[in-house]
């Protein structure tokens, strides 16, 4: 007649089954938490459309003059948007910032380039306006390969920087969802799609 004790085998069993379960549920939470940091990280490359290629500051006899490169990914349901007639509007920001060792930093240079860009279903046909200047474009590409070549964009006079001082320059360009119609900002605070802007490209310049 068999004892209902369980004997050191049948616990040593038990133990080991606990250990595998609980090892289990371990792998589990471990690849649960990496599908989520993965998808995580998908999440912000795809929110993040805009890069900055190529950025840079020339000295001529009038000024200082910014000519960069941008690769825009203008995502489907934005220019769905456009088509259907909702104004877009694009910022590039630029700023050039002196270290000062007795005072705050000197903001030397804080300019903003702002593009309009629209779509008339009449024509057929994409417009860019950036101040007094527009342009008429056949295609949406077009319009935003326009808009993502900067090139001889006036951002301070001669006398604002000075020779051989080192500056830090940030660069950056995205979509101004405050000018958008309020429905459209409400959804971009809570939607992806709108979150339309590069990150701040950091570099030192030193006016020569």
């Amino acid at each position: 007649m068999r004892s209902g004790i369980a004997g050191p085998a049948s616990a040593l069993s038990c133990r080991i089954g606990a250990g595998l379960r609980a090892w289990h549920s371990f792998i589990a939470l471990v690849l649960l938490l990496g599908i989520a940091v993965v998808s995580s990280g998908t999440a912000r490359a795809a929110g993040d459309r805009i890069e900055i290629e190529q950025a840079a500051f020339e000295l001529k006899d009038d000024g200082y003059y910014f000519n960069g490169d941008f690769d825009l990914d203008l995502k489907p349901r934005v220019a769905e948007a456009l088509d259907r007639g909702l104004t877009l509007y694009f910022v590039v920001e630029v700023e050039l910032t002196r270290s000062r060792w007795y005072w705050f930093d000197e903001k030397a240079v804080n300019a903003a380039l702002n593009y309009r860009v629209s779509y008339h279903a009449l024509t057929r046909q994409y417009r860019v306006a950036s101040g007094n200047m527009q342009m008429i474009f056949a295609t949406l590409g077009e319009a935003i390969g326009m808009m993502t070549h900067v090139r001889d964009w006036k951002v301070a006079e001669r006398n604002t920087l000075r020779i051989g001082e080192t500056y830090a320059a940030a660069v950056r360009m995205r979509l101004d969802t405050t000018q958008l119609p309020k429905p459209f900002q409400i959804n971009a605070m809570t939607s992806r799609d709108w979150t339309l802007d590069s990150d701040w490209k950091r570099f030192t310049y030193e006016p020569r």
